[in-house]
């Protein structure tokens, strides 16, 4: 396409993330110059969506462009030593990058499988660092939450120990030696995966961090650092990439799992209170909800060679968008499978393009809902992982209400049965398709 080389890619994608949590989502609280300079550079997406509340299911459907029921993914997998998880026979991103040609890493927190067929190196990777479980200690990399606790950090196949170095800059140091590396080879271009931990708990900063927001409380202040760290590290991959001459023919993604998490276990000091120190913005719902501040994320793309700068668009996308668009840019071919998500290319390329989708839909735990233009319906909502919505049909103008406080089910009984009925009809579609 074009007269442009092969593009490289990288994907940002941050754990447990708030819309709120980013300066250019509006924090007046947490300083994220790098991420908004990387939204100036490209679009700033106000309408991006995971396809799940939680991590394993919104990386699957990253990954490999398909709903997350369809890749066997759809709940929070495993961390133990042994545990299953994304099949290679759903084609991912880097297999298809690596088949097309690309140098293909990752480095940071894979969360999809730990048997040897199901981890980074079988999905096409030809670099790994990092670990498999959902969750470590910052600092011990040591998982804690499931049974016995599993050290569990890897070089490939190979479990390394680096004790007392702080895992967002782990990530960061390993990103940037692999883009000068690249920097260096002008034939081949690659594609990196940077899936940074944080802010996911435990909740971990190193005191230079803690001390930019000395004067917030601790619950705020801890995530504003791990948010900070990031912000540095994406800097330092950017800069790389500068200093390479690489940055204007590398298309740039950066989005986040899910909506912020308020469970207990984000308070390092015994109490059992719910965590606040997420921010989703305006939204209702925090991860593990089908309202949008679970599933409503940051997301930007940025591509200087061919995306125009400065953009911000309301259109509706979603991660699973994300390999077929990567796919068009690079003029890739991909394996013969079905894929669920759509091109967003001519939706950036294009002022006057609308988005892809007619409907997008959500399953997690019983709840289900479908985005349809400017309405959003929720089915059986839950606003976090255990506190039920009271009303369990519940229909929302987004354009009017974003924060999805009113209920217009009773007002548009027509169209609320016909997105529910759409909404069956595609789970029982799905779920009859993986059978």
């Amino acid at each position: 396409m074009d007269d442009l080389p092969k593009p490289n890619f990288i994907i940002f994608y941050c754990d447990d993330l708030g819309y709120g949590d980013l300066g250019c989502y509006g924090s007046d609280e947490i300083k994220t110059p790098n991420i908004d300079q990387l939204a100036s550079d490209g679009v700033r997406f106000t309408n991006w969506y995971s396809n799940s509340p939680v991590c394993s299911p919104s990386r699957a459907a990253l990954l490999t462009g398909k709903y997350p029921m369809r890749t066997e993914v759809d709940q929070i997998l495993s961390g133990q030593r042994g545990a299953a998880g994304l099949s290679s026979d759903h084609q991912s991103l880097p297999s298809i990058a690596k088949e097309n040609g690309y140098r293909t890493a990752m480095f940071g927190k894979w969360h999809l499988g730990t048997t040897p067929e199901t981890r980074p190196n079988a999905h096409g990777l030809d670099e790994f660092f990092g670990f498999h479980a959902g969750c470590i200690d910052y600092f011990s990399h040591i998982f804690y939450w499931e049974g016995l606790p599993v050290h569990d950090l890897w070089e490939n196949e190979e479990e390394v120990w680096n004790n007392g170095k702080y895992m967002t800059e782990l990530i960061t140091e390993k990103a940037v030696q692999f883009i000068q590396k690249q920097g260096q080879d002008d034939d081949q271009p690659f594609f990196l995966y940077v899936p940074y931990n944080a802010p996911h708990y435990p909740m971990h900063a190193p005191a230079k961090y803690m001390e930019r927001f000395s004067h917030l409380p601790w619950d705020r202040q801890v995530m504003a650092a791990m948010i900070s760290a990031v912000d540095d590290g994406v800097g330092e991959i950017i800069n790389a990439l500068k200093r390479t001459e690489q940055y204007q023919d590398t298309v740039i993604f950066f989005s986040s799992d899910n909506g912020p998490s308020v469970e207990v276990r984000n308070w390092l000091d015994g109490t059992a209170d719910k965590y606040y120190g997420g921010d989703a913005g305006i939204f209702t719902g925090h991860k593990g909800s089908l309202f949008e501040g679970g599933i409503r994320e940051p997301a930007i793309l940025s591509y200087p060679a061919k995306i125009p700068a400065g953009q911000v668009s309301d259109q509706v996308g979603v991660m699973m968008d994300i390999l077929p668009t990567f796919i068009e840019l690079a003029d890739m071919t991909p394996a013969n499978q079905q894929i669920d998500g759509e091109s967003v290319v001519e939706l950036v390329t294009n002022p006057q393009a609308e988005s892809p989708h007619e409907q997008v839909f959500w399953e997690y735990n019983d709840q289900l809902a479908v985005r349809q233009g400017k309405w959003k319906l929720v089915l059986n909502g839950k606003l976090d992982f255990e506190e039920v919505a009271e009303d369990t049909i519940f229909l929302s103008d987004l354009e009017q209400d974003p924060g999805e406080r009113i209920n217009l089910a009773a007002q548009q009984p027509e169209l609320a049965e016909q997105m529910k009925s759409d909404a069956l009809a595609w789970y029982d579609q799905i779920t009859a398709d993986r059978e």
